[in-house]
């Protein structure tokens, strides 16, 4: 299938309205992505053109510079109409995030444009030789999502010189650990991505042989070398994740809905609609939705009002500063829930591959494996608001 090209959206309003306009055609392309373990070329093509990847870029690298919030409605958007879609536009569309954490002029010849997708594993599974001009890198990664279609590569590692641990000089940390990136061609991929769900997200696992990467194409997340803002934080790519969730949960409550409206019980001659039990669930499932995404919405807002006035993320008292991975944890869980308990109410209607409702349920399933969703995030935040040590900093831009 070939898809007309188009020119990028220039504002968020449109932007969001775009990623909705996509959402029936990522409906429509769903058993494919899956079969294929990745989004098609020209999937691809199509929410690049739109603008989706240069959303987190700042309008001085001629990106849309979308808030949080702005972001989070463009994944659920895209999530709406197929999960591994919204995911890998979540997952590239952080490029313009970590641009901030490389030096201007560096970041500037690595990413000529706002269209350009990094893909990678941040947490430290590699192994970085400190060697004059920068470092060797080695080491396998897992879940490199959306990395067949990457311009570059992002992998931590953690630092050693001369074969032993590296200390940061400052005696901050003991073993230190970066972010390196490098070209997708100097990546070798592992084809192991055959999984329950999220399947056409081509996260596979891949290989770096003793790369050298310049110093100038690492990073840390504590040292902003670019222009501070909002974005340019640590936990900023951790915020829309749960876009995911929450598309897929909206899109399996108005699949139900539309369904039950057709069915008719065939013991009884009766409408699902006017059944007492149908009617409790969808609106039990209509409330958890609403009110987690407002949860959402919520920390997130009151996050970005504290770092768009020039504070940081120390500025948040203590509940503010958790309520955000605490919302994006529950978010996860509660979206599977919902998928859950509708997949049950429609009955034999969800249990062939033919109905969303089977890949709704093994997409929030896998989702709910990842590590943003797990009880680690859970003894952060309550580590935190004890003043006790958050196993996971960075959810709370810890690091």
């Amino acid at each position: 299938m070939t898809m007309t090209r188009v020119t990028a959206a220039t504002t968020a309003a449109e932007l969001i309205e775009r990623a909705k306009a996509l959402a029936p055609m990522l409906r429509e392309r769903s058993a494919e992505i899956e079969q294929l373990r990745n989004l098609p070329h020209d999937v691809v093509d199509a929410l690049r053109d739109n603008g989706v990847f240069r959303m987190c870029f700042g309008k001085h690298w001629g990106g849309l510079e979308l808030t949080s919030m702005e972001q989070l409605e463009v994944v659920e958007a895209l999530s709406y109409g197929d999960a591994s879609a919204g995911w890998c536009s979540m997952i590239g569309s952080n490029t313009g995030i970590y641009a901030e954490f490389l030096d201007p002029v560096v970041g500037k010849e690595m990413f000529p444009n706002p269209d350009q997708i990094v893909a990678g594993l941040l947490q430290p599974s590699g192994r970085a030789e400190k060697v004059p001009g920068g470092y060797r890198l080695s080491g396998r990664w897992p879940f490199g999502s959306g990395i067949d279609h990457a311009d570059w590569v992002i992998s931590g590692a953690f630092v050693f010189q001369d074969g032993k641990k590296y200390a940061s000089p400052d005696g901050s940390n003991p073993h230190e650990s970066r972010q390196f990136l490098l070209p997708r061609h100097e990546v070798e991929l592992i084809d192991n991505w055959d999984t329950t769900g999220l399947r056409g997200s081509g996260s596979c696992d891949y290989t770096v042989k003793d790369v050298f990467v310049p110093e100038e194409r690492s990073f840390s997340f504590d040292e902003v070398r670019g222009r501070r803002g909002p974005l340019a934080q640590p936990d900023a790519f951790t915020r829309t994740m749960c876009g995911v969730s929450l598309g897929v949960a909206r899109a399996a409550l108005d699949y139900a809905r539309e369904c039950v409206s057709q069915r008719v019980d065939r013991m009884t001659g009766t409408d699902w609609a006017d059944i007492w039990r149908v009617q409790v669930t969808l609106a039990a499932c209509e409330a958890d939705f609403n009110a987690t995404r407002a949860g959402v919405y919520g920390a997130l807002e009151r996050q970005w009002e504290v770092l768009a006035a020039g504070g940081t993320l120390d500025d948040l008292d203590p509940i503010d500063r958790a309520a955000c991975p605490l919302s994006w944890v529950h978010a996860f869980r509660m979206s599977r829930s919902i998928v859950n308990r509708l997949f049950d109410l429609l009955q034999t209607w969800s249990i062939h591959r033919s109905s969303p409702m089977d890949r709704w349920m093994r997409d929030t399933a896998t989702i709910c494996q990842h590590l943003a969703a797990q009880d680690r995030i859970l003894q952060s935040a309550g580590a935190y608001l004890l003043n006790a040590k958050p196993e996971f900093g960075i959810a709370l831009g810890i690091v």
